[in-house]
């Protein structure tokens, strides 16, 4: 077994394999960019090597760097985790040159799988069923057209060294065709140095499902049962489970079997996933074959107890896998929900910035539920425009779908950040969807249920009571506290008013009555005078904690909870909403206040997140019509097109291609 390994990688999944190699008793060494001195992978490590600046063209995929690395640490053998340099061939055969071994398949099996044209060629050679398309190389954007009407619209125009749904465009039309081939291709060559793109028909309705395989260097492969990933966001998966929803036992052998077949016809020789795309009615086609580890390991790790980093070491130290097909069982229902560093209310759009807090929630085995959070962060650490928004893949695993589905839920609720915007408001709210809760998914699924983006949910009459609770007995327990900390009121026998009038940002108005301030109170609901139910809520909470814990009538809950000025902002299963705590006759007097009218629109195009200036697509002078692209941003390796709201002439140009802007920095400003 190796003695000390080195992670070529950064962030969560270079701090999971940490852990799995502390357990083992192996040495671990990390490797560090400029961005990520101060970083939660280079702190748990037993050793950390600088690599170079911030930019990944210049620390993490920098073949000659990472050997060096080794050579100056004594690092054996090298995890890639995935991303960077996971599937390069050229990195696995400079490792062997060097008498390092690579945790990961052999080169041969990375160049025949990792490239997407070369793949598709050898699953169909070995029996595996297909998708259709044109898999030549496409060197122009007409090419890209006439091919996509060959094959019939919508089309998938893919990178063919791509992964993480970068480098990845569907088109409904020959327009889009040419657009995406653009894009495709330069997202392409700015994450993995390879700018091919080939075009495959986009099978219409369709689910994302994968098998994860594992092989050893005596020929054996074996399947762990698979993935369900069809939850996915400009084709990025966003939330996966295990198993899916839509396999039976028969289907699943299939699937199993052609993914093993092709694992086996390439001599695959360690943990590697086959992607399939599915049609509803459980046909498949072979997508494409990641020969690394995939993001959403975790699912295959808390259904089948295996611990794959774990079997990918031993596999690369030339253990056999100790484990048969017929030894894989799988036990109970696991959800992963990726947490991005990106604003839910504004498209999603990446976040940089500063944890002022981050508290997930907590870890370990509650009865039957599993909560898990696989992280590379903590609290004061820095969210970098330089690589992937990911913060943390948050893991339930119960007896049953709903169950798990439940638990993600109130995990989400327990999971506190701040100082960057987040998408766990959009996670929590989805755990809820009917659709979701159903099994009833597709790739589709994001765009098809929030076709105008994500806004908050509106309070059912349950939630607003909820929520009206949290806020009056937190307002209790802060108005206690500070008659203690001053004592400006103690001495005049000053009691609060029992009786107070919650009033939630939307406009609703719910009256309500706290019995007392202690760790358990009974709060009453009122309409007008007439009262309505009386609920018994306890709660641990004291100011300052941001996740308000709680149970009413026996069930238990967590609301995420910040004060604002007479009140909270409150946050429950992907409802977002202020809620302001009045006295009768302070509600009176609120209902006088002016209100504040904003300002008008802006005649200026600002930059909606931090990010790179890749192209300004207008000249000043020119006039625009609504929908016409006027500058693209790259921000954490995707390119974004921003394009006029309204029909402008364009006034002046701020900014030129090389640019590093802030958010809301001035690209253009119209007449």
């Amino acid at each position: 077994m190796f003695k000390t390994i080195l992670i070529a990688n950064r962030g969560e999944i270079a701090c999971r394999v940490i852990k799995t190699a502390r357990r083992m008793g192996i040495r671990t060494v990390a490797v560090y960019s400029d961005a990520d001195r101060d970083a939660l992978h280079v702190a748990m490590a037993d050793t950390a090597v600088h690599i170079g600046p911030a930019q990944a063209s210049e620390s993490y995929l920098v073949i000659d760097k990472i050997i060096d690395a080794c050579k100056r640490t004594g690092a054996e053998a090298v995890h890639p985790g995935y991303g960077f340099l996971s599937e390069r061939e050229a990195f696995a055969r400079a490792l062997s040159d060097n008498a390092i071994t690579f945790i990961g398949p052999n080169a041969h099996a990375i160049a025949a799988m990792g490239d997407k044209i070369e793949s598709k060629k050898a699953a169909a050679a070995a029996g595996v069923s297909t998708v259709p398309g044109h898999l030549g190389v496409i060197e122009t954007a007409e090419e890209a057209s006439r091919i996509a009407d060959q094959i019939g619209y919508p089309v998938m125009i893919k990178a063919s060294a791509g992964g993480g749904g970068k480098g990845m465009r569907i088109a409904y039309n020959a327009t889009e065709a040419r657009e995406g081939f653009q894009l495709a291709r330069s997202e392409a060559k700015s994450s993995f140095g390879d700018d091919r793109v080939f075009v495959e028909k986009f099978i219409v309705d369709p689910r994302h499902i994968e098998i994860q395989v594992l092989g050893d260097k005596h020929g054996n492969v074996i399947h762990l049962g698979e993935r369900e990933c069809s939850i996915q966001r400009r084709n990025q998966k966003v939330v996966e489970e295990a198993p899916s929803p839509l396999l039976d036992e028969e289907t699943r052998a299939r699937m199993g079997a052609q993914a093993v077949a092709l694992a086996k016809a390439v001599g695959y020789d360690s943990a590697g996933t086959v992607e399939f795309v599915a049609g509803q009615d459980k046909s498949f086609y072979f997508l494409e074959m990641n020969t690394r580890l995939q993001v959403e390991h975790p699912v295959t790790e808390m259904v089948t107890g295996l611990d794959l980093v774990e079997m990918m070491i031993r596999v690369a130290a030339g253990e056999p896998l100790g484990i048969a097909q017929k030894d894989v069982t799988l036990s109970g229902w696991a959800v992963e929900s990726r947490v991005y560093a990106e604003d839910p209310y504004r498209n999603f759009l990446p976040s940089i910035g500063r944890l002022t807090t981050y508290r997930p929630p907590a870890e370990g085995r509650f009865g039957e539920t599993t909560v898990r959070n696989d992280t590379g962060v903590e609290e004061g650490g820095e969210i970098s425009l330089f690589y992937d928004p990911m913060i943390a893949k948050l893991v339930t695993h119960a007896p049953t779908r709903i169950a798990a589905i439940d638990a993600q839920a109130r995990a989400l609720d327990a999971f506190a950040i701040e100082g960057i915007q987040h998408n766990i408001p959009f996670l929590s709210s989805l755990m809820q969807h009917e659709r979701w809760r159903d099994g009833r998914l597709s790739t589709g699924f994001i765009r098809e249920e929030y076709p105008d983006g994500f806004v908050a949910r509106t309070p059912d009459d349950t939630e607003r009571d909820t929520l009206a609770a949290v806020a009056a007995f937190a307002d209790n327990v802060s108005n206690e506290r500070r008659k203690r900390i001053s004592g400006q009121l103690r001495g005049r026998g000053y009691a609060f008013p029992p009786r107070r009038i919650v009033r939630f940002s939307d406009g609703v108005d719910v009256h309500v009555r706290v019995a007392n301030a202690g760790r358990e109170t009974a709060i009453t609901f009122y309409n007008d005078d007439t009262e309505r139910r009386t609920v018994s809520l306890r709660s641990n909470w004291v100011p300052g904690q941001p996740v308000f814990a709680g149970v009413i009538d026996g069930a238990a809950f967590n609301t995420q909870l910040k004060p604002i000025t007479n009140g909270y902002r409150l946050a429950l299963s992907g409802i977002a909403i202020k809620a302001s705590v009045y006295t009768a006759r302070e509600a009176e007097l609120e209902k006088l206040m002016p209100v504040k009218i904003g300002a008008g629109a802006s005649k200026s195009l600002l930059c909606p997140m931090p990010g790179l200036v890749k192209a300004i697509e207008v000249v000043e002078g020119q006039a625009v019509k609504a929908g016409e692209v006027l500058a693209i941003v790259e921000a954490m390796k995707m390119e974004n097109q921003l394009r006029a709201d309204r029909d402008a002439v364009v006034k002046s140009i701020k900014a030129k291609a090389g640019d590093t802007l802030a958010v809301d920095a001035v690209i253009l400003e119209f007449a």
